[in-house]
């Protein structure tokens, strides 16, 4: 892939960008390495400064980047105002709390002496310069939820960003840059994903971070286990929204709604499988595909749009190949299912409901990046959960219900790395965020995030 800025709502060509040489990436590496050297004696206050530096930049550059970002990947222009803000709190959140989540750990003094010790502790320190592989759907959120806390835990960063968000992923190195981060802290590499495997390779990186797919998740964590490099991958998911009968459906469909079409449906914690028990069903399905069939889809850029179009052409013939073989397969259409009428240019694609989806589809397993949900009829909780579980991925999961029992139930079986009850799956500084099964592994965010990318190490004393 070119790394260019392709508008998706024309597919106009707008900007192409040449890749950096191999020289241009050599002085990257050895700068990042350079600046870890220093920066990693740096203190939190130190850091905090920079950090708040970069977040007071990037909220008075708050309009110039989201028209950056729906220019470049079609989301809202709304959504992208609120992603960048969201970016900003978390830098100041880490900013505020970094020290106290690195601060070192002292076992009770009992539990030691054992070990012949006069005392004993924990204390985090910096890996090293750290790779990002980081996607389009969210191009500055992604980035930010790593590079914030890395950069709080005296880490550095390089970044490689998807080839279709370049503009973007400029912003990024230069905003650490403006903020006066010592040069080489974080960087962005214009190269594309061939150009992974070196870079990773390279002794100075000490590890990885990749959001994504599984397929590029697989090979940057078969690299890194070929070089015993940490990675932490959060890739696809297909989480569901159970809607059991003691919800209260009318607030359920209303922010199905939400959860399926968020950024455009190209998010990996959007609610994508609807599986609503039969007692409720009808009411649900009624007021979900009538809500679906009444969104405004159109220019990203008009306050007025709903949705916009998807990223790139790619993504929309893989969702309309989804939707087909669903529809061969018996699949029955409630609503959309195809490209909106007068739209000749850019990569719409009408929000979409389809029922009675079977293991034969290939939808049933694999994730629907667009704004298409699909809806199952079930008879009880057993069943329910059954069938949320009956994916390879394991991201987050929605619960609707009236019955604690029902929310400790499905804390209990429910195979993801977040459960919401009552509302819509959503990333917080303060929270930990991560999957399991083929949705990756490791944690982002929280005090989890920011001590993934360190070496807890142990410092013991003798007694006398």
């Amino acid at each position: 892939m070119p790394i260019a800025t392709v508008n998706p709502t024309t597919g106009e060509t707008l900007h192409t960008f040449t890749a950096h040489t191999p020289e241009q990436v050599e002085q990257c590496l050895a700068e990042a390495a350079a600046a870890f050297a220093h920066y990693r004696t740096t203190g939190f206050a130190e850091r905090a400064a920079l950090l708040l530096r970069a977040a007071d930049l990037l909220e008075a550059d708050n309009e110039a980047i989201a028209r950056t970002m729906t220019t470049e990947m079609g989301k809202p222009i709304a959504a992208a105002r609120a992603e960048a803000a969201k970016c900003v709190k978390a830098m100041r959140w880490y900013a505020a709390h970094a020290e106290s989540l690195l601060a070192d750990e002292h076992p009770a003094p009992g539990d030691v002496t054992d070990s012949g010790a006069a005392s004993a502790r924990v204390r985090y320190r910096p890996l090293g310069v750290v790779l990002a592989v980081m996607p389009w759907n969210f191009p500055l959120w992604q980035v930010m939820r790593f590079a914030a806390p890395a950069l709080m835990a005296g880490n550095t960063g390089l970044l490689k960003h998807a080839s279709n968000v370049p503009g973007t992923a400029l912003y990024l190195g230069e905003l650490f840059q403006r903020a006066g981060f010592p040069r080489g802290c974080f960087q962005t590499l214009l190269i594309g994903s061939d150009g992974v495997e070196k870079v990773l390779r390279d002794p100075r990186v000490a590890a990885a971070t990749l959001t994504g797919s599984e397929p590029a998740g697989r090979a940057v964590a078969a690299v890194a286990g070929d070089e015993i490099k940490k990675t932490v991958l959060e890739l696809g998911g297909s989480d569901p929204f159970l809607v059991l009968p003691t919800a209260d459906v009318a607030r359920a469909a209303q922010t199905a709604v939400t959860a399926r079409v968020q950024n455009n449906g190209q998010s990996c914690i959007a609610a994508k499988r609807f599986i609503v028990h039969t007692d409720v069903y009808e009411e649900f399905t009624a007021a979900f595909t009538a809500a679906m069939a009444a969104l405004t889809v159109g220019d990203p850029m008009d306050e007025a749009t709903d949705v916009g179009p998807l990223a790139t052409e790619q993504g929309r013939t893989d969702l309309e190949e989804l939707v087909d073989d669903a529809v061969r397969h018996g699949a029955t259409v409630l609503c959309g299912a195809g490209r909106p009428p007068g739209r000749e240019t850019g990569w719409f694609y009408e929000p979409t409901v389809l029922a009675g989806i079977t293991d034969a589809m290939r939808i049933d397993q694999e994730e629907t990046f667009g704004p298409v949900a699909t809806l199952y009829r079930v008879d009880s909780l057993d069943e329910a959960i059954a069938r949320a579980n009956h994916t390879p991925f394991g991201l987050s999961s929605n619960v609707w219900t009236g019955s604690d029992e029902d929310v400790e139930r499905c804390v209990r079986d429910l195979q993801a790395g977040g459960v919401f009850v009552n509302g819509m799956t959503a990333s917080h500084p303060a929270l930990p965020f991560g999957g399991v099964k083929r949705s990756g592994y490791g944690r982002e965010l929280a005090g989890h995030g920011i001590r993934e990318f360190c070496n807890a190490t142990t410092i013991w004393r003798a007694a006398p």
